[in-house]
């Protein structure tokens, strides 16, 4: 599996761990207010919330939203002294997002295979169950062989009501309609899907200690709104309905997929429901009222906070990018800037000639293009080969195909090559074969970069030019801006440029008088070497 792929899986995935939090946490804060004002069965409707949050979270937009700050990447690639190419030798790598993904997902099926057991281990405790004859239940009933078992709802398609084996002798008449109401509740309320999505989540995030503490909040909510359900057609019998609860064991078996009575939920608190006046129709509505607007809002939100596609990929923009580069050879300072405006995976080329020191000459060539990745960052692959000449055959080459992340307007550098220990050169520097690399990319070109030629090529052959004149015909035809074409002379030169990029052009013709070409933007200054 690629690094890339991992990235963008991780990246949806930490998208969906923050809204899945979020809403949580909220859940946590307004169950119990919501429960006192409106009900139990409004406080369980919050438990929608982690669903539509994640949903938000992952649905593309329609607008552009704010985008997260991240820290700036920095990759540092080094080749040996004699052996593969770089790209070659450092593919064999796992990535650590690999290993992350591949822990998440492991960890999930895991979960979800434990789960699937459990809830097969019940299902084993119903063999030779038989049927009940029940006329108001509209759904299976079944007797279990055992007096530990049920009663529970089982599953969440073909549900059964499941009653234990002396459902008669240990309830009377009273108890037992209010039992069978009790679980035709929570099938009428569909409250197996519910246990099952919330299984499914927490196999998702079963590294998330919430995603725990969630789940079992909601089996309690559910308990406790099945009960107002209840209530609210024989809220007059409140007392045989406490009895039968005080005469339900608790379950032994674990039920994942399903509702049983009292296996995590404290009984004492139920019965105290019991007591408690429920809302009136208009409170209950106003419930209803407030619930909807209040999950609307904050999908609305969620929905707002997610970096959008359209910041990813620069649509509003004129579906371009702005590539700002600087680049450094030989552990010199940055010497040639660049800025171009780049189509999503449009290479540009770039190349230039680094002779700030007399004892050597250093040239390079990089194609740079800029593509969207996953949670608002922007993916930049790159085509970088090297040369460095340092005289009496020392000569080194290189070549690499770095690719680097980061978000619009952030930096993200490159280093690439190598500084040779032991090996002195001149002023008793150790030898450095590195070429550094700066790139901020930003979403959209302004009005000039956009007309600015990014791999122009230069095909001119002269005679008789001077190098000013040559200049500014290769500027001119490139989109570029002379800002001192005076430090050019008026001497007359030959040339002979085939299909060279206008940058090496510029920079062979500052050659020729002594100077070199320092990009920037669109702009080009000719300095003293």
């Amino acid at each position: 599996m690629s690094s890339e792929a991992a990235i963008d899986w991780l990246g949806r995935g930490w998208l969906l761990v923050l809204a899945f939090t979020a809403a949580v946490l909220v859940v946590a804060l307004l169950r119990r207010p919501c429960r006192r004002l409106f009900g139990a069965e409004r406080a369980f409707q919050l438990w929608l919330l982690p669903p539509l949050a994640m949903l938000a979270s992952q649905l593309p937009h329609v607008a552009e939203a704010p985008v997260v700050v991240l820290s700036p990447v920095v990759i540092a690639i080094t080749s040996a002294a004699a052996a593969l190419p770089v790209h070659a030798a450092a593919s064999g790598a796992i990535d650590w997002r690999v290993l992350a993904m591949l822990a998440w997902v492991a960890g999930s099926v895991c979960s979800l295979v434990l789960a699937a057991l459990v809830q097969q281990r019940y299902r084993r405790c119903l063999r030779g169950a038989t049927a009940m004859p029940v006329s108001l239940s509209r759904w299976p009933v079944l007797r279990a062989v055992g007096t530990d078992v049920g009663p529970a709802l089982v599953g969440a398609w073909r549900t059964r009501i499941v009653l234990p084996a002396d459902f008669e002798q240990r309830y009377d008449a009273s108890e037992r309609m209010l039992i069978l109401a009790h679980e035709t509740a929570h099938a009428r309320r569909h409250d197996g899907w519910w246990c099952l999505c919330a299984q499914l989540t927490v196999a998702l995030f079963w590294f998330h200690p919430l995603a725990w503490w969630a789940l079992a909040a909601l089996r309690h909510d559910q308990e406790l709104a099945c009960d107002a359900a209840v209530l609210r057609e024989h809220g007059e019998q409140r007392r045989s309905y406490a009895n039968a609860m005080l005469k339900t064991q608790s379950a032994a078996f674990a039920l994942p997929v399903g509702c049983t009575w009292s296996p995590r939920h404290p009984l004492t608190e139920r019965i105290a429901m019991l007591k408690l006046q429920q809302p009136d129709i208009s409170r209950q509505r106003t419930g209803r009222v407030f619930l909807a607007i209040f999950a609307l809002g904050m999908t609305a939100a969620v929905y707002a906070a997610t970096p959008s596609p359209q910041a990813r990929n620069g649509a509003g923009t004129g579906d371009r990018y702005t590539l700002k580069i600087d680049i450094a050879m030989g552990g010199h300072p940055e010497s040639m800037h660049f800025t171009r405006c780049v189509k999503p995976g449009e290479y540009t080329e770039l190349s230039g000639t680094d002779t700030s020191q007399l004892s050597w000459q250093g040239r390079f060539s990089v194609s740079p293009a800029v593509s969207p990745a996953a949670a608002g960052q922007l993916e930049i692959s790159a085509e970088v080969d090297t040369r460095f000449d340092r005289g009496g055959g020392k000569v080194r080459t290189q070549s690499a195909k770095p690719i680097v992340r980061t978000m619009p307007g952030q930096q993200a550098s490159i280093v690439f090559g190598q500084i040779i220990d032991g090996k002195q050169v001149e002023n008793g520097k150790l030898e450095d074969n590195t070429i550094k690399l700066r790139v901020t990319p930003s979403n959209g070109c302004s009005g000039s970069l956009s007309s600015l030629g990014n791999s122009t090529k230069i095909d001119q052959r002269t005679k008789g030019r001077s190098a000013r004149a040559l200049g500014e015909s290769v500027a001119a035809k490139a989109g570029f801006v002379l800002v001192n074409p005076e430090a050019l002379d008026n001497r007359l030169v030959a040339s002979n440029l085939e299909q060279v990029p206008a940058t090496s052009a510029l920079q062979l013709i500052a050659d020729v008088d002594g100077m070199r070409a320092v990009f920037h933007d669109n702009k080009v200054n000719f300095e003293p070497k």
